[in-house]
């Protein structure tokens, strides 16, 4: 008796496996020595831009929220776990140990940022609720560059001011010192523990998709008032969804503050800029597609680095392959090409339909 498999369940094993794969070429290849440093310094980076991809999806192709602020949730999760591992440094406390809770840390204080700045902002709907994320993303990005955190003997000391009104002791050091941010954390994100953090988020997010909790939520995007209708609680899914989005760009900002050793909140990193980088990985990727979303990011991360042979050319050149691959997901004419040649090699699943027509006809003819 065959067994079969579900197609939804199909298709996540294959991102699964195609994420596991990627991660065993490129060891390879890391350990042969046959990647340029440039590319080798870059996987961390990947995967941190792959993760908060998969986490904007949630928001913009699940909830079918626009939010344009999603680098400030990144922002709290680094800040928050390069803080802590500042304050665990000297403590005798195991580095792997100290690095694991670092990024729950992250994820812990970014989705309860998310689950407080939804309360009121996701009663919001469409142009405005953008405007008013993208001003929540500024915000955080400039406190965090006014913030002095110090600690010495007597305990954690704050000031939104400078070092010297910290008033730390002879012992004490100074954590955050505003627009110079955290300095001295240890770079010990790696590229394996960056993969293994993007296949825990996709498991998270694919397996929400797909649950009960997960159908609301979409119900909530395609109609609210139907939803409501049913009687779906609109408020508390769409915050559950929210927060756990937040929660994993959380999780990306503890591993970019432990890929640098000087984390500043500048708008280079954390700026309006990033979020709109975000949302073009899942808009180019494809709304609603998590696979989509990490290849996008992948290939529109990488690409500008491959191109910088070109000097000048290569802006022009990265602008026409955005051009190419937003015709290539969205033009009408290159969807009806994609039906075309997934019906004609059987990628739609059309050969196993017939195959299975054509058993119960000739299991009907024997009986």
């Amino acid at each position: 008796m065959k067994m079969k498999i579900n197609k939804t369940t199909k298709k996540n094993t294959i991102t699964y496996l195609m994420l596991l794969i990627a991660w065993i070429v490129v060891e390879v290849l890391l350990r042969g020595g046959h990647l340029s440093n440039l590319i080798s310094g870059m996987l961390v980076l990947l995967c941190v831009y792959s993760i908060m991809a998969v986490s904007l999806n949630l928001t913009v192709g699940i909830l079918g929220e626009l939010s344009l602020g999603h680098a400030g949730f990144m922002c709290i999760g680094a800040f928050s776990s390069a803080f802590f591992t500042q304050c665990f440094m000297n403590t005798g406390m195991n580095a792997g140990l100290r690095f694991f809770l670092a990024i729950i840390v992250g994820i812990v204080v970014a989705g309860l940022f998310g689950l407080l700045i939804g309360i009121p902002v996701l009663r919001l709907k469409g142009d405005y609720l953008a405007i008013v994320t993208l001003a929540f993303g500024e915000i955080i990005k400039n406190i965090c560059n006014v913030m002095y955190v110090g600690k010495d003997s007597n305990g954690i000391h704050f000031s939104m001011k400078d070092t010297a009104s910290l008033g730390l002791d002879v012992d004490g050091t100074v954590i955050i010192n505003g627009a110079q941010g955290i300095t001295r954390t240890p770079r010990q994100a790696t590229f394996t523990i960056g993969v293994i953090v993007l296949l825990i988020a996709l498991i998270i997010v694919l397996n929400l998709i797909n649950s009960r909790t997960g159908r609301a939520v979409m119900s909530i995007r395609d109609n609210r008032i139907a939803a409501e209708s049913v009687g779906i609680q609109v408020t508390k899914y769409k915050l559950l969804a929210f927060a756990i989005s937040a929660a994993i760009a959380g999780a990306a900002g503890a591993l970019y503050a432990h890929n640098t050793s000087a984390l500043m909140a500048t708008s280079a990193k954390f700026g309006y800029n990033m979020s709109i980088m975000f949302l073009v990985f899942v808009v180019l990727g494809g709304i609603g597609n998590m696979r989509g979303s990490i290849i996008a990011a992948v290939v529109l991360t990488v690409l500008p680095e491959v191109l910088r042979f070109a000097d000048n050319k290569r802006m022009l050149i990265y602008a026409i392959v955005l051009i190419v691959m937003m015709l290539w997901n969205w033009a009408p004419a290159a969807k009806e090409f994609r039906e075309r040649v997934k019906e004609r090699f059987g990628f739609d699943g059309s050969k196993a339909k017939k195959a299975g027509k054509e058993e119960k006809k000739n299991t009907k003819g024997v009986a």
